[in-house]
């Protein structure tokens, strides 16, 4: 069973797994993801770009990526993190390139807009979303029953440009909604259909099966107990109808008789019902059929207990 960190993982780690034969996708993933997670700092009168990141899979990712389009001699420095965990962390540093990389991916840190540049069609958007939930996305487990799928950022201008960039894609669904939360602004949507399609659209296909097998799976069994508790709530209502009517006749064969009864059906109606507490319209229907060699429905056993019903208040009112 997975838990919400361990699914969003297995996600992140499907994605670095990866081939991208789009060069143009690629760079989208890095503008995202670099947008995202970048920062700049000035060291010995030189700009560094630096990116962080807890996943060692993705840290790698990235590094080898970089490298291999701009020949960046990036360093991957691993970090040991001061806490009872004693997880490490990854830093990418870039040195010499920063620049040219900022450039060519149409990175600002300053602006909220995403470039029309970089995002200029299906499989663009699809692989800057991509680098989005690489660097700061998570997805709830779909053995939990609360879907949650989120973006979390730190700029608001920008939060509300990733959010439109959904509605860009072809034929899209998915209409994420924007919170506050603390220090962040979240995009985020909650219904599963959707984040199957945002899984597909960035290119996480093995995890969006898994997703969608256990959430068809809980559907089964969620079906399979509303079936059983509406026919445990009808048992039980037939067996309160049948010992009411029950009583009812009783009272009747009591103060008047059964077999004074004028009508012939509701007589042995009668006689069925205080034989078969527990039977249904429909068993005493066919039963009637039976007897009476002609098709008796439930609707007409349920009129002939109306009759016996006012019967059954006549006689109570007048004794």
């Amino acid at each position: 069973m997975r838990n919400k960190n361990s699914f969003t993982s297995q996600v992140k780690e499907e994605l670095v797994s990866n081939s991208y034969p789009s060069d143009d996708r690629l760079r989208a993933l890095l503008s995202a993801y670099i947008r995202i997670n970048g920062s700049l700092v000035f060291r010995h009168k030189k700009t560094l770009l630096q990116l962080n990141t807890e996943n060692a899979k993705i840290g790698r990712f990235i590094y080898e990526t970089i490298n291999e389009i701009y020949k960046a001699n990036a360093q991957l420095i691993v970090k040991e993190r001061k806490s009872f965990t004693n997880n490490k962390s990854y830093m990418i540093e870039i040195a010499d390139a920063s620049e040219t990389i900022m450039d060519d991916l149409d990175i600002s840190f300053l602006e909220g807009k995403i470039s029309k540049n970089i995002v200029k069609n299906d499989d663009t958007i699809s692989g800057y979303l991509a680098g989005a939930f690489l660097a700061a996305g998570s997805v709830n487990s779909p053995v939990t029953s609360n879907y949650h799928l989120e973006i979390a950022l730190n700029n608001e201008n920008y939060a509300k440009w990733l959010a439109k960039l959904f509605a860009k894609y072809k034929n899209s669904n998915i209409e994420p909604k924007i919170t506050h939360r603390r220090d962040e602004y979240v995009i985020y949507f909650k219904k599963s259909d959707q984040i199957s399609n945002f899984l597909i659209m960035i290119g996480a296909v093995s995890s969006c099966l898994e997703f969608e097998d256990v959430r068809a799976n809980r559907d089964l069994m969620n079906n399979a107990n509303r079936l059983t508790n509406m026919d445990t709530a009808n048992m039980k209502r037939t067996i309160e109808t049948g010992t009411r009517q029950k009583e009812e006749i009783e009272l009747i064969d009591q103060l008047l008789g059964i077999d004074n009864i004028g009508n012939l059906k509701e007589r042995e109606l009668c006689h069925l019902r205080l034989a078969n507490e527990a039977a249904s319209l429909q068993e005493l229907a066919d039963m009637m059929s039976e007897i009476f060699k002609k098709t008796i429905t439930k609707s007409n056993v349920n009129h002939l207990f109306r009759s016996i019903h006012e019967y059954y208040e006549r006689l109570n009112r007048d004794n």
